[in-house]
């Protein structure tokens, strides 16, 4: 089946057994924006409500774990992390042609571009970073054990775990040899840091586009909603914040996904890297991170991984969006800034 409809019957008939406070869907819409699971407006009878499904075809070992998605959410319902509400887990691949879960529709605003430029005030922008801070330190200190998660992750190594997920799943996608990435892949392996034993909730994609906002206070704005857990395990908290902060780094004229590289962000109101990991280290009452370049390099390469993935699926014909293909020419560039950036603070 396509990965841009549903059989409104067929879910229909399901979910008056599996989950009738749905109700019948009247309607489905794909949303047009992600890479990763397929995401549909469903507009019921009862409301309004946000179907994600795996993408059909055959998938990568452990990619798109809507099912993770689903329990992780769920988990979380009870926490100060802002999650929408989940109604039903489907895991029967045979319903709709994939694995899917819904959720609530939550009313918010998401953000594409990291300078913001739809936000007038450099004092919004700077509130808006600085609440995105405050989620962050406050999934990293949710207490594991009381959520239900004890399971949810492998506890330890988490970098030298990840950095074999990856390089594992890069070799499953590679569709052409590319000198940056093995310069990058050797880098990372020879520069393993140490466990320190840290153990958090990780969220694995934390950055703007994947927080929706209430703006209704220009003074305060709020993240309501945290979007897109597919990536969360239990790991390295450090993990989260170099990949936001990578995230920043990125050129601002990058294809789909501006960073901040480049830009005044003084004037835009929003903090350098060195506040913004400070306000982290602050709110989780830590006095420095050691080993930052590997952090910021693992983030690099984690997200080249990710991104030839995408590729990979396109080749294959299952790829969510048809911007798959304009994706792919970001690997090697991403490459190339993590090792500039290794020999910046070598």
């Amino acid at each position: 089946m396509a990965t841009h409809t549903l059989d409104i019957e067929t879910l229909n008939h399901y979910l008056n057994k599996a989950c009738p406070e749905i109700g019948t869907v009247l309607s489905a819409e794909k949303f047009s924006g992600g890479q990763s699971n397929p995401t549909f407006k469903l507009n019921a009878d009862s409301g309004v409500y946000v179907l994600r499904r795996q993408p059909p075809g055959k998938l990568l070992k452990s990619a798109h774990a809507v099912d993770r998605e689903y329990r992780v959410i769920n988990a979380l319902s009870n926490t100060e992390v802002p999650v929408p509400k989940v109604y039903h887990l489907c895991e029967d691949a045979d319903i709709i042609g994939s694995m899917f879960y819904i959720m609530a529709y939550v009313e918010g605003t998401i953000y594409w571009n990291s300078a913001l430029p739809e936000v007038e005030s450099p004092k919004t922008r700077g509130a808006m970073y600085d609440e995105m801070n405050r989620v962050l330190a406050v999934m990293h200190s949710v207490d594991i054990e009381a959520a239900g998660l004890t399971s949810y992750g492998k506890p330890g190594s988490y970098f030298s775990r990840q950095l074999s997920r990856w390089t594992q799943q890069y070799r499953a996608s590679e569709l052409e040899h590319v000198e940056d990435i093995e310069q990058l892949i050797t880098y990372l392996e020879e520069n393993l840091p140490e466990d320190d034993g840290q153990i958090a909730l990780v969220h694995g994609d934390f950055r703007l586009d994947n927080m929706m906002f209430d703006m209704s206070n220009l003074d305060a704005p709020k993240v309501i909603a945290v979007l897109d857990w597919e990536l969360s395990t239990l790991g390295h908290p450090y993990a989260d914040l170099a990949y936001q902060c990578m995230q920043l780094r990125l050129p601002s004229d990058i294809a789909h996904a501006s960073g901040l590289g480049g830009l005044d962000r003084d004037a835009l109101g929003i903090p350098s890297e060195e506040e913004y990991v400070d306000a982290y280290c602050k709110r989780r009452g830590i006095d420095k991170i050691d080993n930052w370049t590997f952090y910021l390099a693992f983030s690099f390469f984690r997200l080249a991984a990710i991104l030839q993935g995408v590729v990979k699926r396109a080749h294959d014909g299952n790829a969510s969006s048809d911007k798959a293909m304009q994706l792919g020419a970001m690997v090697r560039p991403l490459a190339q800034i993590a090792n500039k950036t290794i020999h910046q603070n070598s």
